[in-house]
């Protein structure tokens, strides 16, 4: 059995045989992520082995090897896509420590602060290089989808870090950068795996909706985990909060406030305000906890991921299907 674990979402599927199958091409995934990502020239080695020796849930490349299925199963082609859009994953977090001055990342010590943000963006470039080279002999389709998806990832971080503009819905806006920065690279893997199994191609389009959707229910579901009692997630409550990231819950805050809901005022006024010290911080978790924009945070997350399900109606039943079904639902109900 694989020392390796797959995403607890699939674990729960009852289909033990496509478990075996996803277990088997993930052992292949993670030896050529480690081959891929090492350097002859020991700092550059360290640099970009780090987080894929940090380990990580490897959500993206188990999907494609998931939608795979579909077809002929997991050939050198689809290991090749699977390692590419993991690539492309580690590559974006290196960038979005820097961008962020994150101190930790999966348990350990960012790039940035063990060798400086020059090493840092360098070795996050090195590795989107490395993922053009490893998807090199996918085929035209295959290359066009890379390229596009590194396109909305850059377009995404662009718009997050320039903001809205003036007469621009907040909701739509975020949900549009959570869309182009998460749920394009887990839409790409899904489709890889449809394009390059000899599934029937035109599964791609439904697999394309539900890994965008998925996305976006994702990181959602974050935002209420960061405001939610500190669980088995293992994230610290209320660290964007802190940050002053924007999260749905406080566009959500800032809309009641607009239509003169009173504690929703006080309380952006304490966000606005900062949150450094921790009695303050975990008052105003409190409070967020007990305010309605908290159970409308779940809910919105809730329909994204229903509404992924929803995409999976022309997939054939079984198990493929089944296990995309469970891992949608599980999405939104990450503590357990």
């Amino acid at each position: 059995m694989s020392a390796l674990k797959l995403p607890k979402q699939l674990r729960k599927v009852a289909d033990r045989q496509l478990l075996q199958n996803l277990e088997a091409g993930l052992e292949k995934v993670e030896q050529k992520l480690k081959d891929s990502s090492s350097h002859t020239e020991a700092i550059i080695g360290k640099a970009s082995r780090h987080l894929v020796d940090a380990g990580g849930k490897r959500v993206r490349p188990t999907l494609a090897l998931l939608t795979a299925q579909l077809g002929a199963g997991v050939n050198q082609d689809v290991v090749d896509a699977a390692v590419v859009v993991e690539l492309t994953h580690l590559a974006t977090l290196y960038h979005d420590d820097v961008m962020d001055d994150a101190p930790m990342r999966r348990g350990v010590a960012t790039a940035q602060t063990i060798w400086g943000n020059s090493v840092a963006i360098l070795t996050g470039d090195l590795l989107f290089a490395r993922a053009s080279v490893v998807g090199s002999n996918l085929g035209q389709d295959a290359l066009t989808l890379q390229a596009e998806t590194f396109e909305r990832l850059c377009l995404g971080q662009l718009h997050e870090t320039i903001g809205p503009a003036e007469n621009q819905n907040p909701f739509d806006f975020y949900v549009d950068v959570l869309a182009d920065k998460t749920g394009s690279l887990i839409s790409a893997a899904a489709q890889l795996g449809v394009m390059l199994s000899g599934a029937d191609q035109s599964l791609r389009e439904p697999v394309r909706i539900f890994g965008e959707k998925i996305g976006v229910a994702f990181q959602l579901i974050d935002d209420v985990i960061d405001i939610s009692e500190e669980g088995p997630s293992g994230k610290t409550p209320g660290t964007d909060l802190r940050a002053g990231v924007p999260t749905l819950p406080v566009l959500l805050l800032r809309k009641a406030a607009a239509a003169q809901d009173s504690e929703a005022t006080a309380l952006l006024e304490l966000i606005d305000g900062g949150l450094a010290e921790d009695e303050k911080l975990a008052e105003v978790l409190q409070r967020l906890r007990a305010h309605s924009v908290f159970h409308e945070s779940y809910l919105e997350a809730k329909r994204w991921a229903d509404d992924a399900i929803d995409a999976l109606a022309q997939l054939p039943d079984g198990a493929v299907k089944n296990a995309l079904i469970e891992f949608a639902k599980a999405v939104v109900d990450r503590n357990n």
